[in-house]
């Protein structure tokens, strides 16, 4: 992607200057002596046959458009490159002869991509994602949707000033465009966020391409050798199993990436708390038998044989030592790999375990393997052994599981 430049580079003072000179003249005329002037104004620099109307018509949007480029790229634009953007985009203008080509194609770039990253930017996005969201819908075709954060961006900031910060920023950005397809987007859409748009790719294909771009960019941080463990974090909403408007899934993004961020910090404090815990526990475990039903259940994966367990919930008489994080509501499910065709609710989910929620009257043995499909997470496979089960009055059956290592 071309780096932004100067758009008025090729403009020379004088030009410039009989062109603010001629727009502050012409807003003191009539309109009628206006249009007649513009008209042979047209006719003399682009050979442009306009009527009176149409001449002061294209004036107005020529005026018009000088300034959102000015309010887009943050500075003055020159009334010769307002000018050559609007004719070129007509039906009347072929040839642009009031500036070089490439001064054209520097401003249209300028107004597009974001200064930093040379990713597209924000209202490209805007634009870019409702054309190709459209062309999906006309032929039923899949459109996938990334948004992506960098966690404890903050941090690194604060630790090691922005110049740094924007260093990591464009590391980003060189990894997005290193991973992606000739046909997908990527732009920046703010301080550390940027999206993907990625055609005809189903869920299963941006979840791919999201872990490859999140390994990737955290092999390239650790070469960069940043004692803050600056990182990636993901949502992604596919067209059209989550949605076919805009808004729709561009909230589900984010709330999935929301999601990510709070397992990933729940998962970080319980796996402190456990190497902590591992450090303060004598080295000499005491025998199983004289632990209490409350040690037994602890997310450490210790526990007594399901038999000797009442076919019940155990009363805890302390708080759980790691804290579960509640998927209820959430798409959350384990499919048990000993009997394919059943499933079972994933109802909250811990460093050390889980609870499954199961319908009717199905059983489950004390030691299964299954695999666990979580919203943004990729399925994974696990081991598990029964702590407790209970059944609630509307029949449902609550098990408590531990991973097995």
């Amino acid at each position: 992607m071309p780096s932004p430049s100067d758009p008025t580079q090729g403009v020379t003072p004088a030009e410039e200057s009989f062109l603010e000179l001629l727009a502050e003249t012409l807003e003191n005329l009539d309109r009628l002596p206006r249009g007649q002037f513009l008209q042979r104004f047209f006719k003399t620099i682009a050979q442009l046959d306009l009527s009176e109307n149409a001449s002061s018509d294209y004036w107005e949007q020529i005026l018009e458009r000088r300034r959102q480029l000015a309010d887009t790229l943050g500075k003055p634009i020159s009334l010769k490159a307002a000018m050559v953007d609007v004719l070129a985009s007509s039906t009347y203008l072929r040839v642009p002869i009031l500036m070089e080509y490439e001064d054209l194609k520097k401003l249209q770039i300028n107004a597009a991509t974001d200064p930093l990253t040379g990713l597209y930017n924000r209202r490209l996005f805007e634009e870019h994602f409702e054309k190709e969201l459209n062309r999906a819908l006309r032929y039923n075709q899949h459109l996938a949707l990334i948004v992506l954060d960098l966690h404890q961006f903050k941090e690194v900031n604060d630790r090691y000033g922005h110049p740094q910060g924007d260093l990591f920023l464009q590391t980003a950005a060189a990894t997005l465009r290193k991973s992606l397809r000739t046909s997908d987007y990527a732009f920046r859409i703010g301080g550390d966020e940027f999206a993907l748009l990625l055609v005809h790719s189903d869920s299963e294909q941006a979840n791919t391409l999201a872990r490859r771009i999140r390994a990737n960019f955290g092999s390239a941080v650790q070469s960069m050798q940043a004692s803050v463990g600056l990182g990636m974090d993901y949502g992604i909403a596919v067209f059209p199993a989550d949605g076919d408007q805009k808004d729709v899934l561009i909230r589900i993004a984010d709330q999935r990436l929301y999601e990510m961020k709070h397992l990933e910090r729940g998962g970080k404090v319980q796996q402190q708390a456990q190497q902590q815990a591992e450090k303060e526990a004598p080295r000499q475990a005491p025998p199983a038998a004289t632990k209490t039903p409350s040690q037994a259940v602890g997310i450490s994966g210790a526990s007594p044989e399901p038999s000797a367990r009442p076919a019940m919930a155990p009363e805890r008489s302390e708080k759980r030592k790691w804290e579960r994080v509640s998927l209820a509501g959430t798409r959350a499910y384990a499919q048990l790999t000993d009997d394919p065709q059943q499933t079972a609710r994933v109802i909250d989910l811990g460093y050390g375990g889980l609870a499954l929620e199961m319908e009717g009257s199905a059983e489950i043995g004390s030691r299964f393997s299954a695999v666990l499909h979580v919203p943004i997470l990729p399925p994974v496979r696990v081991l598990l052994k029964k702590l407790y089960q209970v059944r609630a009055s509307s029949g449902q059956l609550r098990v408590g599981c531990a991973f097995i290592s």
